[in-house]
């Protein structure tokens, strides 16, 4: 990670489970992830390197561009039912200078090239 990304506080138990659940979450992506990761992978777009399921102090975004700041989320239907855990995470993360964008996961999966 570059310099100037420092990691977060978060207890070193805490970490290698955060990390131990995205190194998990990549072994099984959803059909939308895995849809939208052919399209991001390798810097096929722009150039530029996308991480997916990069953990981010407590928390895995869907897919994280470091350098850039930016973090973009697939949703399914169950984000219906935790808008205000949604609205907190996100919240967070802006916190930490992120640009956060979420998308459908019937968007990523239908309009990959638009998401």
């Amino acid at each position: 990670m570059p310099k100037d990304y420092p990691r977060l506080k978060i207890s070193n138990n805490l970490r290698h489970k955060v990390l131990d659940a995205a190194r998990e979450q990549r072994k099984r992506p959803t059909k939308s992830e895995e849809i939208l990761w052919q399209a991001l992978r390798g810097k096929k777009l722009d150039g530029i390197k996308f991480r997916r399921q990069h953990a981010i102090g407590s928390f895995i975004v869907d897919f994280c561009v470091p350098s850039k700041k930016l973090i973009v989320e697939l949703d399914g239907s169950q984000h219906l039912d935790q808008r205000e855990y949604d609205l907190q995470r996100t919240a967070f993360l802006k916190s930490k200078g992120y640009r956060v964008l979420r998308f459908w996961n019937n968007n990523a999966t239908n309009d990959t090239k638009t998401v």
